[in-house]
């Protein structure tokens, strides 16, 4: 393996690496000059045909460090069948993948693309499949579509690259990325690229890469310097004031606020907008239409606060993001990372800020030694500071407005009329004048009184129980993956109903917004199933699952009050869901295949 550290490795220029001329001209012309670590080491052994491993974090330039010399090898005169297969997570990075691959063949005329993902219709890609395409970037789910309907020719591919294999992994997509790669020709050539390097990982890149070469990049920190992290303590009853404040006092030009459900984007945005900000939600319920509609808004102006889950998210790459807040605090400290990493890329300074409520300390202290840094804590914005920023924009929109000529001219005309007519100081008529049109919201934030410090116990209290108003679920242990407290719940779903600890995992996962880090143990009994799930779930997390069947049968979700056997002391498979989930029991990139269908083994090559 040979190891680079990123921020001591002498850089040579694209120019010394080898790339092809359309492509160097490409680069060159779209300002960079010199390449990442990872892209340095990776881009000449990929050009002189080895199969390579690439270790680095989210947002160190994996895509450039192979598609640059993907595109440099390509034969455009030839799209009988597909020269390069990229497999993304999701189709958030499919789509910046893909955007990727467009600008650097931007001097290499012909090139052809396609984008092939879950949630778009199969016209569009069956048209472009048929016409020829040179490179197919998807997602595992509909790249498996397409090959069990014959409309995906591999038979001639030449490059073949698993980016972001670890997610890829963690969102159950094993089975389909060892089908995909027994069905491709062994003379290719295989890039990985990962976070990480698990036991499957390595078990993969054994089985299918051909003596590939081992490259790591090692930074000090697993966060990017050009970001100041920063969190606040707050209640979560808190959390909407604490957020609006926040908006006033800090100057943003583009933020994701990111939560933990579905749900809660939809309604964190709604209040947002009550309150004058130009705020929409983005999650996997939304059309893939009306999601890169949003993103384009984000991008021209027109929208500054997007309100996203983890998934949703994913492969976002905005210039205009300057701040990402977690607004819920994410159980899996790897989700932190790629959380503030939507901002401070390419070198622009990013502000990433955290809100802890008082049961969280655990997760913030997880963070700190995860990621080598500690995030500043911050206060809440005072009144005072908030109607300072508030009497400051009123100044900036009158000066803004006396640049209009015309229309001061005219209205001066109106002004003059009225105190002639009824001898009041034209300050006076200002005065009325902002009066009206500033209706029933007040200009300034009136202060409200510190509740008692009991009363204030008993508030915070009810918000971390999630405003349920009992005593909190019966805690039995913890996380492995993330030392959060468990607690024992009860679905109505069991072996006469032939579930398997997947379907359970991805059901609940994929509706209640959470993470495989979130699951604890699993007991399968008769007519009924245990799942450890964190102490403290949201109101927001029982109202998304309200609804989810298993085999076709409600969950009805509810704690478990020990009753059932012992718990976990009973008889039944126990299985530890700290490990990755197996097979396809979701479709885990928010397409609209059929998700619970079963797939073929492994098709594996002798």
């Amino acid at each position: 393996m040979s190891n680079t550290d990123e921020t001591t490795a002498p850089a040579p220029t694209f120019a010394e690496l080898g790339l092809a001329d359309a492509v160097l001209a490409a680069v060159t012309a779209a300002g960079y000059e010199n390449p990442s670590a990872i892209q340095a080491a990776t881009i000449p052994p990929l050009l002189a045909g080895r199969d390579v491993v690439g270790l680095a974090q989210t947002g160190t330039g994996k895509t450039a460090a192979f598609a640059l010399p993907i595109l440099s090898n390509l034969n455009l005169s030839d799209t009988s069948a597909p020269q390069a297969l990229v497999l993304a997570p999701t189709r958030e990075l499919a789509l910046q993948v893909c955007e990727a691959f467009e600008r650097y063949a931007a001097s290499m005329p012909g090139v052809r693309v396609l984008p092939v993902y879950g949630g778009q219709g199969y016209g569009p890609q069956l048209t472009a499949l048929r016409r020829g395409v040179h490179i197919v970037v998807g997602t595992p789910g509909r790249i498996m579509d397409h090959l069990d309907k014959g409309t995906l020719d591999l038979s001639k591919l030449r490059f073949l690259v698993l980016d972001e294999a670890d997610e890829m992994l963690n969102m159950g997509f094993a089975e389909d990325v060892e089908t995909i790669l027994a069905d491709t020709p062994e003379t290719k050539q295989v890039a990985l690229f990962s976070a990480t390097m698990p036991a499957q990982i390595r078990r993969l890149s054994k089985r299918y890469l051909n003596d590939p070469q081992e490259i790591s990049v090692k930074s000090a920190t697993k966060t990017n310097a050009n970001i100041t992290q920063r969190y606040l303590m707050v209640s979560y009853p808190q959390k909407v004031d604490a957020l609006t404040r926040i908006l006033e006092v800090e100057n943003f030009e583009g933020m994701i606020v990111f939560t933990r459900t579905k749900s809660e984007t939809e309604t964190l945005a709604e209040k947002l907008r009550a309150r004058g900000f130009t705020a929409t939600a983005i999650n996997g319920d939304i059309a893939q239409n009306v999601r890169e509609r949003t993103v384009n808004q984000l991008k021209d102006g027109s929208l500054d606060i997007l309100v996203a889950t983890d998934v949703a998210a994913r492969g976002l790459d905005v210039d205009r993001i300057s701040h990402v807040v977690n607004y819920d605090l994410p159980t899996d400290v790897e989700a932190y990372v790629h959380r503030i990493g939507r901002t401070g890329r390419a070198g622009r300074k990013g502000d990433a800020i955290s809100f802890v409520t008082p049961r969280e300390r655990y997760l913030l202290k997880a963070i700190e030694k995860h990621t080598k840094a500690a995030p500043a804590e911050m206060k809440l914005p005072s009144v005072d500071e908030v109607n300072a920023t508030r009497l400051s924009r009123f100044d900036d929109a009158i000066t803004e407005a006396l640049q209009e000529q015309p229309k001061v001219e005219f209205f001066r005309d109106v002004v003059q009329h009225y105190v002639d007519e009824f001898n009041v100081p034209e300050v006076d008529v200002a005065a009325a004048l902002a009066v009206v049109l500033q209706g029933e919201v007040p200009l300034l934030l009136e202060d409200q009184p510190e509740p008692a410090p009991r009363e204030r116990r008993q508030r915070e209290d009810r918000g971390e129980r999630g405003e349920r108003g009992d005593r909190g679920p019966r805690e039995s242990t913890r996380s492995r993956q993330t030392g959060q407290p468990l607690a024992t719940y009860r679905i109505n779903v069991g072996k006469r109903h032939r579930v398997e600890p997947r379907q359970i995992v991805g059901a609940i996962a994929n509706e209640g917004g959470l993470r495989r880090g979130d699951f604890g143990n699993i007991s399968i009994r008769p007519d009924f199933s245990l799942v450890e799930l964190p102490a403290d779930l949201a109101p927001e997390t029982y109202a998304a699952l309200e609804n989810t069947r298993i085999s076709g049968k409600l969950i009805e979700l509810r704690l478990d009050e020990g009753g059932s056997a012992g718990g976990f002391g009973g008889r039944g498979p126990r299985r530890e869901y700290g490990d990755r989930p197996r097979g396809r029991s979701h479709d885990r990139d928010g397409s609209d295949e059929g998700s619970d269908s079963p797939r073929k083994k492994p098709r594996h090559k002798s």
